[in-house]
């Protein structure tokens, strides 16, 4: 798309703005409806498309994606006109007679540029944000995701307002002339090097970014739990969607003991979950293109195979893989893996395990398995990361009054349920003061005289 036609897309959408398409409850929910019309009506068309980008199972669709989005839909539905609705706020005694409140009021046009992995989800769960605070957007779909992309670019103007909402498709050229124009708001989700350019852009317009990136997502256990039911639970976050997800479990650490003693549990867990011929399990995914699939292959060297291991590259297949004894410096605990090989890294103790994520970048997500009351508590106080959890990795994607978001290089900002609301709104302060009676020239204003320098004071000593 061109450079002209972008720009009269983006001045289109801020004219609908301004003359206030956007900012009524009515349209807001109409358009709520209408998307969740669509994720209804079209499920069909929107579960081939994720198979034909990651070959995603239509039952994994459905519980990550489709399903994920219809029950956000409704929670913004159920809660739009409480969180519409202005606050009251008390004034000082100084101030009275007075009130004050906050108003929410929509940012403008949003631009949402969204990744591979969940194509759908993560384009259309800003939009509802966006689109639930009054805002017109632009949804940019990624180009390596061809077709959900292209059913996004074919499915939202048929139900949505297009004098509110556009699909831009395209690459690097239209990402970056998108960027060239002013936006009131830009949510960008994928990786940290793309993220730098992003902020960059923004910053030559002050536009504020929120940034949904990754990392290294660890977990921590230990003996006091029972690591068959554990292992289960690691396996199923760690290698659904092949591995390719934000918050997937990244690594493993625990005692050489405990390690031992999970291992074989893992394997089994695999087997269980996917089958002893996962290469013919229709529900298991493939990688999204030949780049991730060298990458990740390359990593397989790095530790003892457990389990897994076998590849394809016609097919972009991996299975999912157990690595022991792997390394600390090994070159698969330099970056976020995003594919369904799962390290196991040996620790001396808590204190060990604590230290070394500590010292690494700041994860989007930390899952911790123990029944101590004491490590939990270690976990919740001594480190930073987007999320904690105990004994439930990735589940709390599905609780709409968390805040999801990362913390450092995992991510600035959040959103889901009410945060998304407030992402893409701004909080104004309201201030309503009569002028009769003239409380401010009795008090504050000059002439300072000895009756107001008594009240002032009076006031003072009271707040003190």
């Amino acid at each position: 798309m061109s450079e002209s036609a972008i720009t009269t897309i983006v001045t289109g959408l801020r004219h609908s703005f301004i003359q206030g398409v956007t900012r009524p409850e009515k349209w807001r929910r109409r358009q709520l409806q209408q998307l969740r019309r669509m994720l209804i009506e079209c499920e069909a068309d929107l579960e081939q498309a994720l198979y034909d980008d990651l070959r995603k199972a239509p039952l994994e669709a459905q519980l990550t994606e489709i399903g994920f989005l219809v029950g956000e839909v409704d929670d913004a539905l159920a809660q739009l006109s409480k969180w519409m609705r202005p606050r009251r706020v008390a004034t000082p005694l100084a101030l009275q007679p007075a009130t004050a409140k906050v108003v929410r009021e929509p940012l403008g046009v949003a631009l949402i540029i969204a990744p591979w992995n969940y194509p759908l989800m993560l384009a259309l769960s800003p939009l509802i944000g966006a689109l639930s605070a009054g805002n017109a957007a632009v949804v940019k779909p990624s180009e390596l995701a061809p077709a959900t992309s292209r059913a996004l670019a074919l499915l939202l103007p048929e139900y949505l307002d297009r004098r509110a909402v556009t699909v831009i498709e395209g690459g690097v050229p239209e990402t970056t002339e998108l960027l060239h124009q002013r936006f009131d708001h830009i949510f960008y989700t994928g990786g940290g090097r793309v993220a730098r350019i992003v902020s960059a852009a923004a910053a030559e317009q002050l536009t504020p970014v929120t940034l949904e990136l990754g990392g290294k997502s660890p977990v921590y256990i230990d003996g006091t739990v029972n690591l068959a039911e554990a292992a289960k639970r690691i396996a199923w976050a760690k290698f659904m969607n092949a591995g390719q997800t934000c918050v997937a479990p990244d690594y493993v650490l625990g005692t050489p003991e405990v390690l031992a003693r999970l291992a074989p549990q893992l394997a089994h867990a695999v087997h269980e979950l996917d089958g002893s011929a996962v290469q013919r399990n229709p529900d298991y995914g493939r990688i999204i293109n030949d780049s991730q699939f060298s990458r990740l292959v390359s990593y397989l060297d790095d530790g003892e195979i457990v389990t897994g291991g076998s590849h394809d590259a016609a097919t972009r297949y991996i299975a999912p893989t157990v690595l022991a004894r792997v390394h600390r410096d090994a070159a698969v605990m330099r970056e976020e893996i995003f594919g369904p090989i799962l390290p196991l890294i040996e620790v001396q103790d808590l204190d060990d395990a604590l230290s070394f994520v500590t010292g690494r970048d700041k994860p989007l997500a930390a899952y911790i398995f123990s029944d101590a009351h004491t490590t939990k508590q270690r976990w919740q106080n001594e480190t930073s990361s987007g999320a904690l959890t105990f004994g439930a990795p990735v589940l709390h994607l599905s609780v709409p009054g968390l805040p999801f978001g990362g913390v450092g290089a995992s991510g600035q900002g959040a959103y889901h349920g009410e945060r998304s609301f407030l992402t893409f709104s701004h909080e104004k302060a309201v201030l309503s003061k009569p002028l009769q009676p003239d409380t401010l020239a009795a008090t504050i204003m000059p002439p300072f005289t000895k009756t107001k320098e008594k009240i002032v004071r009076g006031v003072l000593g009271r707040l003190r």
